[in-house]
């Protein structure tokens, strides 16, 4: 019977760590078998379901990750609204964590990867060199959902060859660094695992209680509301609103015709309030962070919060700040600026603005007093052509 079996040499030291190894190279040396030499690559040998040295696995930390699955998907409305999935990761020493990833990463990891380990010939392997899994392809037109649903399959395949490499290639660092919980994976909820549950289990339905009409916390819309984003109702006036918490000074958070979003207190009368630990600042985190946005023009200032599920951490890129801005105020044609220290208008053009932009918000954050969900940064829109705005003076 013909075996073959793939085992690689150890990079690091050039020479393999196992013994037995050494001594099976020697027996098959011995007995003269044909095109057999043992290269600083990918040797081939015996056992195809072999894929990685025993030996070297061994010695791999317990905290590696063996396995990812994905779970589910999960929506998340940020500056840009996006589906990000809900992967299980299992490690050597048999732990078990979730964590929570966007396509974009899946790309971002497979280009370093490839940067680092694809051989220039794929034909012929050189040192630190091999054979990648292929990543799914980017799509740009579609529904969000059916896409991230449709690439399931192909990234829990993808994940599965890439954690079945050569040890070396598991202990690279962006490797760990994309499995590895952070603590934002560690301290998120999951909403569902709908892939994790054996289809033989039935999931019992728990029937909600009726709420109580007239000793619930709610408001009447005074005005017609339209929602800039899926995060926020929409509202009719003369809905009432069912008040759930509140999410700052200016917004709240509750339930109409079956949807949950926020909302303006400006735009309804409180009929009767909520209670003091769902206000502001009590009684857990927050789940939406607000940015305070102004947009300027000729006849006045429009300022909006534009309220997203984001960690006020994040940097968002100046692509997604644009993108939001256009939908936000409903104009094409605009520029993104913050103010230095002076109170002069700097114009933004690129991530590294948006990072300058950030730091300088949070270097003089304790000079003004916002809610403890708002953005420490705020962002001034004018339009693209106006460059009156901008204070051009020696």
């Amino acid at each position: 019977m013909e075996y073959l079996l793939v085992k690689c040499v150890n990079r690091q030291a050039g020479t393999v760590r196992s013994n037995r190894w050494s001594t099976f190279t020697m027996a098959l040396k011995d007995r003269k078998i044909p095109s057999f030499r043992v290269s600083s690559a990918c040797i081939i040998m015996s056992l195809p379901q072999q894929l990685r040295d025993q030996s070297d696995f061994d010695q791999l930390p317990l905290n590696i990750p063996v396995s990812a699955t994905i779970a589910d998907i999960e929506e998340n409305k940020g500056f840009i609204d996006y589906f990000r999935f809900v992967i299980e990761v299992k490690t050597k020493g048999e732990s078990k964590y979730l964590i929570y990833r966007r396509y974009r990463e899946f790309f971002n990891l497979h280009q370093i990867l490839e940067a680092r380990y694809s051989p220039e010939n794929p034909a012929k392997l050189g040192p630190n060199t091999c054979i990648l899994p292929p990543l799914p392809g980017k799509i740009f037109i579609g529904n969000k959902k059916d896409i991230a649903e449709s690439r399931i399959p192909e990234l829990n395949t993808y994940m599965k060859r890439l954690l079945g490499l050569p040890t070396w290639v598991l202990l690279d660092e962006a490797l760990r660094m994309f499995f590895y919980q952070t603590e934002q994976d560690s301290e998120h909820q999951p909403r569902a695992l709908r892939r994790l549950r054996p289809n033989t289990r039935k999931v019992k339905q728990v029937k909600s209680q009726k709420m109580d009409l007239f000793s619930s916390p709610r408001a009447e819309a005074m005005f017609d509301f339209r929602g800039n984003s899926k995060a926020e109702l929409n509202l009719k006036k003369g809905e009432v609103i069912f008040l759930l918490r509140r999410v700052n000074a200016d917004w709240l958070e509750g339930t109409v015709n079956n949807q949950t979003g926020i909302f303006p207190e400006t735009f309804v009368k409180i009929i009767k309030p909520l209670p003091e630990s769902d206000s502001e600042g009590e009684g857990g985190g927050h789940t939406y962070s607000c940015l305070r946005c102004f947009l300027l023009t000729p006849s006045g200032v429009d300022t909006r919060d534009v309220c997203v599920q984001e960690d006020l951490s994040i940097q968002p890129s100046y692509k997604d700040l644009l993108s939001r801005m256009r939908n936000v105020f409903k104009v094409d044609d605009i520029a993104l600026n913050y103010r230095d220290p002076d109170g002069d208008l700097i114009r933004i053009l690129d991530d590294e603005d948006v990072q300058l932009m950030i730091k300088e918000g949070r270097r003089q954050q304790h000079k003004v007093k916002r809610p403890v969900n708002q953005f420490p940064w705020e962002l001034h829109v004018t339009m693209a052509s106006d460059l009156s705005v901008y204070n051009t003076e020696a």
